[in-house]
């Protein structure tokens, strides 16, 4: 009886630490973010501020540029997960459903491309870019950035095409359809767990990038988010309930899409992960 009371409290009592570890950031960079000023720095932590503020989030809003870069960061961001579903959708149904000489080669070049570390890359990718005149441009980052995040889209497609049963396409083919139409109307909506699961974590990706757009985009106007918020506290000094005011809304999409598709995001990367 003991051993199975220890052997249930010491998985939750590590979760509930994990749990603390990974939260108490983010709780409080927003406990910060809605601080008045003579509630952020005290001797004494104030857990819960008792006079909550908006000011720290309009000092962000009204910083230079942030509604461009905003714009900047959801198009390229939307861009490039889009444009990766697509060309990972007709990927992953080529590797899972079709036999063909090589299929096991490239699978194995997505697994390397996906561990390859992209950072070492951005000198290449810079003279190619000076090259072709686009510097400070929205369109080598969209591609970029896409082909960052189809690796493991391609990865996580294919299985879980290959966990939906090929009896379901042969029986809608039997009844008419061609394989085209098999796929819109049979296997298309059984994938959408593993579309939201890819997306978010694509997203997630793009959203976050960094050392591309600090090489590739100088001006001003034409950079992202993240390179907005590393530079927001130099702009800002020692205005902390700004700079938190900052991270918090650069993090908020994240936070809000992640809880919007949690249940389908870990369902279909389980899905996607017995099978292939």
């Amino acid at each position: 009886m003991k051993r199975s009371v220890l052997s249930r409290l010491w998985p939750n009592a590590t979760a509930l630490v994990l749990f603390v570890g990974f939260v108490f950031p983010v709780y409080w960079m927003f406990n910060t973010a809605l601080k008045p000023n003579s509630d952020i720095v005290t001797e004494d932590p104030v857990w819960f501020p008792a006079r909550p503020t908006l000011e720290h989030f309009g000092t962000a809003v009204r910083a230079e540029h942030f509604w461009s870069l905003v714009r900047n960061s959801v198009t390229v961001t939307v861009l490039a997960v889009g444009l990766a579903l697509v060309i990972a959708l007709c990927a992953a149904f080529a590797l899972a459903r079709l036999r063909f000489k090589g299929r096991r080669g490239i699978i194995l070049t997505f697994m390397v491309a996906q561990m390859a570390p992209w950072e070492v890359m951005v000198i290449a990718i810079y003279m190619t870019v000076r090259d072709a005149e686009m510097l400070n441009s929205l369109v080598p980052l969209t591609l970029f950035y896409t082909v960052m995040v189809l690796p493991l889209t391609i990865l996580t497609l294919r299985g879980y095409v290959a966990a939906v049963p090929k009896e379901l396409e042969e029986s809608a083919m039997v009844d008419g359809c061609d394989r085209g139409q098999a796929f819109r109307k049979v296997i298309f909506p059984l994938l959408a767990p593993g579309l939201m699961a890819t997306s978010l974590f694509g997203f997630i990706t793009a959203w976050n990038e960094f050392p591309m757009v600090l090489i590739l985009n100088k001006d001003a106007e034409a950079q992202t988010l993240p390179l907005w918020l590393s530079r927001f506290q130099t702009a800002f000094g020692d205005d902390w309930g700004a700079t938190m005011a900052a991270a918090t809304l650069f993090a908020l999409p994240i936070l809000l899409l992640f809880l919007y598709l949690q249940r389908k995001a870990v369902s279909g990367l389980t899905a996607g992960a017995v099978k292939g």
